[in-house]
């Protein structure tokens, strides 16, 4: 799974830059978010999963657990 380019294709497909991300995230946590904070934790893999649900729920998405088949 590569976090990095998931949510960057995601963000991509519903037309939001890291810019635009930075500013909404912003404002739903009240935390200061730049695209440099973001990208760097998207490169680094360090972003949380309620950073990531964050921003899913920012773009519409949400995150549904699915069990792998044949276990």
């Amino acid at each position: 799974m590569d976090i990095r380019n998931d949510i960057k294709y995601l963000l991509a497909k519903e037309g939001v830059t890291l810019t635009r991300m930075a500013e909404l995230l912003s404002e739903k946590t009240g935390y200061h978010y730049t695209v440099k904070s973001i990208s760097g934790k998207l490169i680094r893999e360090s972003i949380t999963l309620k950073e990531t649900l964050q921003i899913l729920e920012i773009i519409g998405y949400k995150l549904v657990p699915v069990k792998n088949s044949g276990k």
